[in-house]
């Protein structure tokens, strides 16, 4: 199977760099095209309303900024210059990373994962756990 594109979802977090440079890897190693997708989480409060207001907008897309800032500057770092930073919002992030993977025709997933132990993955869940359940694509996981 050919990997083409290539889905990178990344949250900002400590292991954000690491996620972004597997992902730069195989789109090196295979020629892929690779997308950086960040997800604006949706508030409960928020999805109850029809409008939202320029502070709030604002504040959404400074933090999505920063997040793909993150990956960017790994693949800048790395001389890769193949990828594109995208922003979905949604209210669940597994959903939203499989559906953006599905509207792009990802043909692979290269995502992280914060949960540290079992019993924390029972109670919380897991987007990760979610996405590889959920994806059409493989998915590398980098922890």
């Amino acid at each position: 199977m050919a990997i083409k594109n290539i889905l990178c979802a990344v949250d900002g977090s400590k292991n954000t760099g690491r996620v972004a440079e597997c992902a730069i890897d195989l789109a090196r190693a295979t020629g892929a095209k690779l997308v950086f997708l960040n997800i604006d989480i949706v508030p409960a409060r928020t999805r109850r309303t029809y409008f939202w207001d320029a502070e709030l907008m604002n504040a959404a897309d400074a933090q999505s900024h920063k997040q793909l800032a993150l990956a960017a500057k790994a693949a800048r770092a790395a001389k890769f210059d193949a990828f594109t930073c995208v922003s979905a919002t949604g209210h669940n992030v597994a959903d939203a990373i499989v559906a953006y993977a599905d509207k792009m025709k990802a043909d692979h997933i290269v995502m992280g994962t914060h949960t540290t132990s079992e019993l924390a993955r029972i109670f919380m869940g897991s987007v990760a756990t979610a996405v590889v359940s959920h994806a059409k694509a493989p998915v590398t996981i980098v922890k």
